[in-house]
């Protein structure tokens, strides 16, 4: 069973950067970040398959890059230009193999952004 760990979040002021950065013991297929703030559904932030090409909520494009290591199955939640707006538990999750949900999620790490 592939587990995921989060690390990275912190408190940040408006503007500012921060990377979070997800672990996982196995091999995965697609990794992705969510997040959820207080009171609000969980949202997807973006995705990476194996490749380098990742896809962005448009709420994070141009701020956001998800990037990964394949070879120490990292994957990269690289945040800059912050904004209140962003604070969240975020979240890493995968899909595993081809054709599959993202049923393999991480314990999530806080990100707060003051204004």
């Amino acid at each position: 069973q592939v587990q995921l760990v989060e690390s990275g979040g912190g408190l940040v002021q408006t503007g500012g950067s921060l990377r979070l950065s997800c672990a996982a013991s196995g091999r995965t297929f697609n990794m992705a970040w969510f997040r959820q703030a207080p009171g609000k559904a969980r949202e997807l932030v973006g995705y990476i398959f194996n490749g380098p090409n990742a896809y962005y909520a448009s709420s994070v494009k141009g701020r956001f890059t998800i990037s990964r290591d394949n070879a120490k199955n990292i994957v990269y939640l690289q945040m800059n230009s912050l904004k209140p707006e962003d604070t969240a538990v975020y979240y890493c999750a995968a899909a595993l193999t081809p054709g599959t949900d993202y049923n393999t999620w991480g314990q999530g790490t806080q990100v707060t952004v003051s204004s």
